[in-house]
């Protein structure tokens, strides 16, 4: 029986993967704590396995006035969990990054990479890692999760603005293009793998196959049952653009799949059905 903290509650990935580990309750205990104050540091830490940090700052525009918001959460309180963790015996401890700390919004990232964020959110997530890194030994094993766009029922942020968009518009650029991206269930089941065996190291899960922005917004309008008109009509004004939010939807941006190649699971959902399950 493994016994599993995560820190930082009514997230969605940490709601998420605790209902996932509700299917072997024989095998897991879960535990979520609020990290909103500093109740948190009175908490035993030594009585679990695993620390699993999901706690952070996301999906809010970056405005000059929450620019330490963004430190003080993904950076400071990251670094101080991880301490508490090692110096209570924690032997494992799983942070959540995030792909942006590559700073890229279209190309191929490759483990030659280095990563340069833009974004204050990217920025403090790197920041953070670069700090905990060092803690690990032998007896205090790190896993660092560097997913790309997250999608799910009822996930936030880009995901959920496309599925508005899908159930709202008569029609949607159609344009060919790459994106990493990984279902929920996929990344819970990750997750869950990295703590069944003690991994420790960088990790880039997504799903098996790249997405097409236009391809997936056309399923979320079908399951819905709603016939979306999909154009090349704006095709050569969008391939001009080279504003972010533009990039963001319609350009390729991909993690080589050679650093995906964790196991040989094979994840059992196509993206029509998983865009269902997220949608109905």
């Amino acid at each position: 029986m493994k016994k599993i903290l995560i820190t930082g509650a009514n997230s969605y990935i940490g709601t998420s993967f605790e209902q996932w580990l509700e299917q072997w309750p024989n095998m897991y205990t879960v535990d979520t704590i609020d990290m909103r104050d500093d109740n948190w540091k009175e908490k035993v830490f030594s009585q679990y396995d695993v620390v699993f940090h999901v706690a952070g700052i996301a999906h809010i525009k970056e405005k000059k006035e929450n620019r330490d918001i963004y430190y003080r959460v993904n950076r400071d309180l990251a670094y101080e969990v991880t301490k508490k963790a090692k110096s209570e015996g924690v032997k494992q401890y799983v942070f959540l990054s995030s792909m942006s700390v590559y700073g890229m919004n279209t190309g191929i990232i490759t483990k030659d990479i280095t990563p340069a964020p833009k974004s204050n959110y990217g920025k403090s997530k790197l920041q953070a890692e670069e700090l905990i890194m060092p803690l690990e030994d032998d007896c205090f094993k790190i896993s660092i999760v560097r997913p790309p766009m997250v999608y799910g029922k009822g996930c936030k942020g880009n995901y959920a603005k496309l599925a508005k968009s899908a159930i709202s518009i008569p029609a949607f650029p159609d344009i060919n293009n790459k994106r990493s991206m990984i279902f929920i269930d996929f990344l819970c089941d990750f997750i869950k793998q990295l703590i069944d065996d003690q991994s420790r190291g960088l990790f880039f899960p997504q799903n098996d196959e790249y997405v097409c922005t236009s391809e997936m917004v056309s399923l979320i309008a079908e399951a819905h049952g709603k016939k979306l008109f999909m154009t090349k009509l704006f095709n050569p004004l969008l391939h001009l653009l080279k504003i972010d939010i533009v990039q963001k939807i319609f350009g390729d941006l991909v993690y080589e799949k050679s650093m995906s190649d964790y196991s040989d699971r094979h994840q059992v959902y196509n993206l029509e059905m998983t865009i269902r399950l997220t949608e109905k």
